[in-house]
């Protein structure tokens, strides 16, 4: 039996977790696709699906193999692809995972460029805040925020450190005053994002000493658009990724708080199916994204801090005739209230 019938077979008889199905999209009988599957599990020795009167599952060795016969498919439906197109220029669809707020910030002025570049390409983008495993879902590329991931198939190549600050609108401040001190946040509003990893503790340092601070958010989402939205209508202080909050922050729409303390940063990394042959509209894509980060500096921008004379308002003329430190914002802010 030809071992790439063997695996085109497998991988519809996982998809579809039904021989019958199976033999139904790939135009063989049952018996033929049973057949397959029975020397393919003799061949390898090993259970690959188990099977009851009623229903099949693939066992564990099943659903590696799969995700090993799915890649090894791709890669030769790609290759050939590419041979007969001449690789002149990338095609097919390209799917991307990330959060929803890199995807508005990030991702779509990369795409766009890209697509004015390479119209041939079709992306899929799956916005979603929570980890979804890069291999099951099909995906060529996904933007993480953690330092390494579990599964070894999946390749890690860092796009940017990013720290994260507390913020607030100047409006918030100047009613509740600004906080000197983490634990002075006890009397505050706090917004927070439950899909950070020990969301309901927050951990600040300032010059080697560390605070802890267990909090419960005034408002808590699970989405970064969502707080930020809520910081800027005065609702509390943030927590937040500088490359969520920093336009706002260079525009004065928000006031950073207890700037010297520092929550604990975030590792931004690509992630892609690990293999040797990447798509080249996969590849074209990583340069395109890790140069948009380099020719913008980015991971140098978002590491400024917003203290002492920096300027941090350059908008809203009606509010302050001169561009103001955060703490000139604030009696400004007071002083248009009153």
């Amino acid at each position: 039996m030809d071992r790439i019938t063997e695996l085109q077979v497998f991988a519809a008889i996982a998809e579809e977790a039904n021989l019958t199905r199976a033999s139904e999209v790939l135009g063989l009988s049952v018996s033929g696709v049973s057949r397959t599957l029975s020397a393919l599990e003799t061949r390898l020795g090993v259970r690959l699906v188990q099977r009851t009167t009623r229903q099949m599952s693939l066992t564990s060795e099943g659903e590696s193999f799969a995700r090993n016969a799915r890649e090894i498919l791709n890669s030769l439906r790609e290759a050939e692809e590419s041979v007969i197109r001449g690789a002149a220029e990338p095609f097919g669809t390209l799917r991307i995972g990330a959060s929803l707020s890199f995807a508005l910030l990030h991702l779509m002025p990369v795409i766009q460029t890209y697509k004015a570049r390479y119209p041939l390409v079709r992306i899929e983008i799956q916005a979603s805040n929570r980890y979804c495993d890069i291999i099951e879902n099909g995906l060529d590329l996904a933007i993480r925020t953690r330092r390494a991931e579990a599964d070894s198939s999946v390749t890690i190549r860092k796009l940017a450190e990013v720290p994260r600050m507390l913020a607030a609108a100047p409006g918030y401040i100047a009613r509740y005053g600004t906080p000197e001190h983490p634990d002075d946040l006890r009397k505050h509003k706090l917004l927070l994002y439950s899909l950070a990893e020990d969301w309901d503790v927050l951990t600040l340092t300032k010059a080697g000493t560390t605070s802890r601070l267990n909090v419960s958010g005034d408002l808590v989402a699970n989405d970064g658009q969502l707080l930020r939205d809520a910081a800027l209508g005065g609702m509390g202080i943030l927590v937040q990724p500088a490359y969520i909050i920093y336009d706002d922050l260079r525009a004065g729409r928000l006031l950073p708080v207890l700037p010297d303390w520092t929550p604990c940063g975030l590792t931004m990394n690509l992630a892609y199916p690990t293999r040797s042959f990447l798509p080249m509209r996969a590849r074209l894509f990583i340069d395109a994204l890790v140069g948009h980060f380099r020719e913008n500096g980015f991971e140098s921008l978002w590491a400024e801090q917003f203290v002492g004379s920096k300027p941090v308002f350059e908008a809203d003329p009606e509010l302050f005739t001169v561009v103001a430190t955060p703490e000139q914002a604030r009696k400004a802010v007071l002083q248009k209230s009153q």
